[in-house]
């Protein structure tokens, strides 16, 4: 790192602290106010009048909810992007600043990634008007990520990746504790995909099978049988994991019914797999249905691709978390079959996301993303705003 570098980046962390405490109180302030994909408008609203007062021009998006930003001039534009959407789901942890919206809560630490880029944004901003920003950076705060096929497909029609060479990101991670930054090349996230398959037929006796298509029968041969052929169809280095998350068929005991559904999810690591798996799933579903004499539909609906982090844009992530934080706050992460639409930005920029660590120090385990005990350590806070906003700096 240049005597210039160490300079810019110890001035970053100045800022950084010098707003910690009141970006904290933004992120209790979004935790409180929760909203789901699409309905971020009070959300969207105060992100708006944070980057106003720091002399910065936002658009919102056509959607209605969500925005993006540009700090300084120049040609060449780096991204930084948080998503602001929550999850149905009732928080389970008793704070102050708790979500007052029942049935939706920040327990995928959204409020937790927008708060960061507002700090972020305010502090580059500030270094912009100083002269310190050595190229222009676009803030996109993102609706509807939890909302599948996801909300960055809405930020790029709407010309936000427009100029950008490359863009970063951070998520929340309970497996690391506060203070590290877990980084990977290539695949981070999987594919995933919604599968839904209908069975139909003319429903029956329970004591007259024969007379008819068993079709729960053939419902269960279905939901065990098809992960399996798919596993054997598809390279097993793809990671691919078919899982039923529902199964609905009948109402009696006595009574065949004439229709069933199974539902779920279908995720792989690998973008070929990924497609492949699409025109798989229906043409063995129609062979392993056949025998039974009812009737198959099957549908699958894009989610998104993988996370494949780029590897030059991992080595900033490193250089920005070695040299603002501390080389020890590098950590390796492993590949998860969770859905991330940032993948979206990756097939159009290169890029990469980090996982950010919010378990508490001293704290063994932690209660996991999606699950109502969701709490991260709000120190993260700090950190992933110095991270962000270096990783603006030095690419």
């Amino acid at each position: 790192m240049t005597i210039s570098q160490h300079l810019l980046l110890s001035d970053l962390q100045s800022r950084v602290a010098a707003v910690r405490d009141e970006i904290v109180t933004v992120r209790r302030d979004l935790h409180a106010h929760p909203e789901l994909g699409w309905h971020e408008v009070r959300t969207t609203e105060l992100i708006r009048q944070r980057l106003v007062a720091a002399g910065l021009s936002p658009q919102v998006l056509p959607t209605g909810t969500g925005l993006i930003c540009d700090i300084g001039s120049g040609d060449t534009c780096v991204a930084l992007r948080a998503d602001i959407d929550a999850l149905p789901v009732t928080e389970g942890v008793d704070s102050p600043f708790r979500s007052t919206y029942e049935g939706v809560a920040h327990v995928c630490g959204h409020d937790v990634h927008t708060a960061i880029l507002i700090g972020a944004a305010e502090v580059l901003a500030r270094m912009a008007a100083d002269g310190l920003l050595p190229h222009r950076v676009r803030l996109i705060f993102q609706p509807a990520e939890e909302v599948m096929p996801g909300g960055a497909l809405g930020v790029i029609a709407a010309g936000g990746l427009e100029g950008v060479r490359r863009i970063y990101g951070l998520h929340c991670d309970p497996r690391l504790q506060v203070g590290q930054v877990g980084l990977r090349v290539g695949a981070l996230t999987a594919a995933s995909d919604r599968v839904l398959v209908r069975l139909t037929g003319d429903g029956g006796h329970t004591s007259r099978p024969h007379l008819t298509g068993d079709l729960v029968y053939a419902l269960s041969t279905l939901v065990t049988e098809l992960p399996a052929a798919l596993s054997r169809r598809v390279d097993p280095r793809a990671g691919l994991s078919l899982v039923w998350g529902r199964i609905t068929a009948g109402s009696a005991a006595n009574a065949i019914p004439s229709r069933g559904e199974a539902e779920g999810t279908v995720r792989c690591l690998d973008v070929s797999a990924w497609k492949l798996a699409a025109d798989l799933i229906p043409l063995l579903a129609e062979q392993l249905i056949a025998p039974y004499g009812v009737e198959v539909s099957t549908e699958v609906t894009h989610g998104v691709p993988p996370v494949m982090n780029d590897a030059e844009a991992i080595a900033v992530f490193q250089r920005a978390v070695s040299e603002a934080i501390t080389p020890d706050a590098v950590a390796a992460t492993d590949q998860s079959l969770g859905g991330e639409d940032f993948a979206w930005y990756l097939e159009h920029v290169p890029g990469a996301m980090a996982r950010l660590g919010v378990r508490p120090l001293g704290v063994d385990a932690a209660a996991d993303l999606h699950t109502p005990g969701f709490c991260p350590d709000e120190d993260a806070i700090t950190v992933g705003m110095t991270v962000l906003a270096s990783c603006a700096l030095l690419d």
